[in-house]
């Protein structure tokens, strides 16, 4: 089985400087990488004011919009995939979304996988005028108003959360949609993947049993949907401060014979089961990207 690997640019070790986000994205396309990953927070706490927020998702943490990056992006590059992991969909205006996706992946020439989940953030949704408390259930249903809008000229749909009277985008995606992939771990998550992604990024298990009883459960799910497990791919992220480079490699052979279908570089998540690599830094990342293709070259 073919490994399409990736990895996700570092912006809260690097910050995002033009001439950065150009070297890096150019230097994974040189070094064979298929694809480059952006987390997405459009704002984060002031951790100051709120003693026990902790250190996830602070305004002290460095993110572009990743539409405007990837855009940006589709100039310097030729073939290296885009992939949102994962943007948080519900706390955004759909229509606006289904634009702005389809307009990216006109730019990059269909080199666009979108990323999407319902986050865990409730002062993202406040600032942003959403609704935290049903956000799985109008994700739902934005993705069925997100297909029919790239893949229609003109579009009428009345919904729970949505009303569109005979109105569509324009450009439409290259191909009439684009690949969705859903991030999230809890059941319910699972199998709203069975019923409607086009695959699953799974960062929650490390290279064991669990990931395993986790694939098995989801495939279980898919069948039910009348589906193929073959048709839904499955993504996880490896860093190298999971280990040593035997246990790196020994790692990815895990998760090729899983039936894994991506591999991401994330050198940078600092949350289990995953360890972000020590080093800080422009220069320290570009080391680890090389480094990391040249380990697992013979594994691919």
């Amino acid at each position: 089985m073919t490994i399409s690997l990736g990895v996700t640019m570092p912006l809260l070790d690097t910050g995002g400087a033009p001439s950065f986000v150009r070297d890096f994205a150019q230097a994974a396309e040189d070094l064979g990488y298929q694809g480059l990953a952006l987390a997405d927070h459009v704002l984060g706490a002031n951790s100051e004011s709120r003693p026990d927020w902790g250190d996830r998702n602070t305004s002290a943490d460095y993110f572009h919009d990743p539409f405007v990056l990837f855009g940006f992006l589709a100039a310097c590059t030729t073939s290296i995939e885009f992939s949102t992991q994962v943007m948080i969909l519900p706390q955004r205006q759909t229509a606006l979304v289904a634009k702005q996706a389809a307009s990216l992946d006109v730019l990059c020439e269909g080199r666009f996988r979108f990323g999407i989940g319902s986050g865990w953030n409730p002062v993202e949704y406040q600032a942003l005028n959403e609704d935290f408390t049903n956000r799985g259930k109008r994700l739902t249903e934005q993705v069925e108003v997100m297909r029919r809008l790239w893949a229609e000229p003109h579009v009428t749909f009345t919904g729970d959360y949505h009303e569109i009277d005979d109105a569509g985008i324009n450009p439409l995606p290259t191909g009439r949609s684009i690949p969705l992939w859903f991030g999230g771990h809890e059941d319910r998550m699972l199998r709203r993947i069975a019923k409607l992604a086009d695959g699953w990024i799974m960062l929650a298990f490390p290279p064991d049993d669990t990931a395993l009883e986790a694939f098995e459960t989801l495939r279980g799910y898919i069948r039910d949907e009348g589906r193929n497990p073959a048709d839904v791919g499955l993504e996880i992220w490896t860093s190298l401060g999971d280990g040593d480079d035997d246990k790196l490699r020994a790692d990815f052979q895990f998760w090729k014979d899983a039936g894994v279908s991506h591999i991401t570089l994330n050198n940078w998540y600092p949350r289990p089961p995953h360890t972000r690599m020590a080093e800080r830094g422009a220069d320290a990342h570009m080391d680890a990207l090389r480094h990391y293709r040249e380990l697992i070259d013979d594994l691919l």
